[in-house]
């Protein structure tokens, strides 16, 4: 492969830090020449049960271009990306082009691309501060708005209702098949996976769970007679969404309709995670009620286990109640945020050469 010119080589190297959904990294890119590229995007839509319409995809693909446009701010370049429209939701293409703008100064976010990571372990207490929460709401600009989940009722209230998703998620044979793909095993850190040592479980559940999720049957057996599920949701759910300073959602003024909408989405929810770690603060997604409280608003059958559909739906009313009813078709981003050490085991990403190009 020939040599990749620069500044776009510098620019790469930080927009591959961009985060997505398990580490998918549903990105590729194709150099045209030194002030030019493309972009060309997927999603996992057609075999990940929490890709929805490929919309949390394209949340991560505007996170993946927001991040360009910091890096190449580092070299006095203003990016503008332009959708093909020729390409389909499924596969988006997006031209870049790095224009020379002697007024740009350097975004203050980008020192903090490659330290920004999820912390699904336990964090502090100590509440956020009003200028840490002002700092947050400003970084989202004024088409969003932070609401914020903060104080014991509330805390337990979320990490309650991620507890009891939870229970969902882990015996849907469809998750079964998107998680058994997404962990990499025995590992520290990991270029396209999630490793083991990052979801937040002890060591001995760790090694329990690598032995069950061999197979579905193994899966199955344990969740229906042994109530192998209980552990990991206390570890990864209960307990963090406990321990923590606070829950928020991310509201769109105006609810999502267009892959456009979800782009720019996305573009907000990297500049928040990103003033959040310039602040010293951890965070960890917390998407899967808002996916699934979609699936049951729209009427769309998710899995073939029995009874799905109502535990959806009584998860659902409950997150709509929690955001106020009016607000669910407007959160486009959900999580919990707070005061802690950075983690000690994290996904890494694919190098540049490896992304490179389509085909």
């Amino acid at each position: 492969m020939d040599p990749i010119p620069q500044p776009i080589a510098d620019i790469l190297e930080f927009s591959r830090w961009a985060p997505s959904g398990d580490n998918t990294q549903p990105w590729r890119f194709e150099i045209i020449n030194e002030r030019h590229l493309v972009v060309h995007a997927f999603d996992t839509r057609d075999h990940c049960v929490y890709d929805l319409d490929g919309h949390p995809s394209q949340i991560a693909l505007g996170a993946l271009l927001e991040t360009l446009a910091i890096a190449a701010s580092a070299h006095g370049l203003r990016a503008e990306f332009r959708r093909h429209s020729d390409s389909p939701d499924t596969h988006p293409d997006y031209s870049v082009d790095l224009i020379p703008d002697s007024q740009l100064p350097p975004d203050p976010l980008l020192p903090h691309i490659k330290h920004r990571s999820v912390q699904r372990r336990p964090m502090r207490l100590t509440p956020l501060t009003e200028p840490q929460k002002q700092a947050l709401q400003i970084a989202v600009g004024k088409s969003y708005a932070v609401r914020w989940f903060e104080g014991g009722p509330q805390r337990w209230q979320l990490a309650k209702l991620m507890y009891d998703n939870a229970k969902l998620r882990l015996t849907l044979p469809e998750a079964y098949a998107v998680h058994r793909s997404i962990i990499e095993w025995q590992a520290r850190y990991s270029d396209d996976k999630v490793p083991d040592q990052a979801l937040g479980l002890d060591k001995m559940t760790l090694k329990l769970m690598r032995w069950v999720m061999g197979s579905w049957q193994r899966v199955d057996f344990f969740n229906t007679y042994l109530a192998g599920h209980l552990m990991p949701r206390i570890e990864m759910d209960l307990l963090p969404g406990l321990l923590c300073a606070a829950h928020f959602a991310l509201l769109a003024h105006k609810a999502p309709e267009t892959i456009d909408d979800y782009v720019a989405a996305g573009r907000a929810v990297q500049r928040f995670w990103l003033t959040a770690t310039s602040l010293g603060l951890q965070l960890q997604p917390e998407m899967t009620p808002l996916i699934f409280g979609r699936y049951v608003r729209e009427n769309r059958a998710f899995s073939r286990l029995p009874g799905a559909m109502e535990t959806a739906a009584n998860l659902g009313d409950r997150l709509s109640r929690l955001l106020r009813n009016d607000a669910v078709g407007q959160a486009v981003f959900f999580g919990r945020i707070g005061n802690g050490r950075s983690a000690d085991s994290r996904s890494l990403r694919l190098s540049v050469g490896r992304l490179m190009n389509a085909g």
